[in-house]
């Protein structure tokens, strides 16, 4: 008869206030050089409209919640097998208890990659202080004045701004990237995106691609062409260390 797993160790000494709405239990493209699995948190505080994850923002689609224990159970089995855990969204920082599910998987030995949208600076400060996070990834919108427009939801550039600061000049390994969507940006955009991410390691410009969508409007919306794309990464690349197609 097979025993269930000890899970006292893992265990929090409370329930976390943080929903997992779901999990990929093997990646090899989302933490650059590292197998991981990937948490993805349901709730976000932006709308944007091309967002492929419905059910991890809106409130009315959101997936069921993943109990805490039982991904603690699966990371555990994962132990010599995974390098790293993403912790993905939707945006993580929105759950309260993100800095306590982060130090439960660091006890584990696994490095832990942030995916993030920069408005809350704090948080991740606290995080990066406190040696949770080994790797931030961060999505830049696209010129501040345009940010309002497509996250759909008032944003404090203050916070994206001191975000950016945060990343580069904590020296932590880091990337920021755009999703591409040519009804919302242009080419001469990048010469801004450049300016607020100036010094950054990596950037990656991100084809938009159609499918389902938060809203279903972009469903008739584009990306950039080989050209602009091409020029796109002429700019940025005056800017950062690397900059990638995706």
């Amino acid at each position: 008869m097979t025993m269930p797993p000890n899970t006292s160790d893992l265990a929090p000494s409370r329930q976390l206030k943080v929903s997992i709405g779901g999990i990929q239990k093997l990646s090899l493209v989302d933490y650059p050089g590292y197998v991981a699995a990937a948490l993805f948190l349901s709730g976000c505080n932006m709308r944007c409209g091309y967002c492929h994850n419905p059910e991890l923002v809106l409130p009315e689609r959101l997936a069921p919640s993943i109990p805490v224990d039982e991904v603690m159970i699966f990371l555990k089995s994962r132990v010599g097998r995974l390098d790293g855990v993403v912790i993905s969204g939707g945006e993580p920082t929105v759950n309260e208890d993100l800095p306590e599910l982060c130090r439960m998987i660091k006890k584990l030995g696994f490095d832990i990659k942030l995916d993030t949208n920069g408005t809350h600076p704090d948080i991740v400060r606290g995080m990066v202080g406190e040696g949770l996070i080994d790797f931030i990834a961060m999505d830049v919108k696209g010129p501040l004045e345009k940010y309002v427009e497509i996250a759909a939801r008032p944003i404090d550039l203050e916070a994206i701004k001191e975000n950016v600061r945060l990343m580069i000049d904590s020296g932590i390994d880091h990337e920021f990237r755009t999703t591409i969507v040519r009804e919302q940006l242009e080419v001469s955009d990048f010469e801004k995106i450049g300016e607020l991410v100036k010094g950054a390691k990596r950037f990656a410009l991100q084809h938009f691609r159609t499918g389902t969508t938060i809203s279903p409007k972009f469903a008739n919306y584009h990306t950039f062409t080989d050209e602009e794309f091409r020029e796109a990464q002429k700019i940025m690349e005056r800017y950062v260390g690397e900059c990638v197609i995706h």
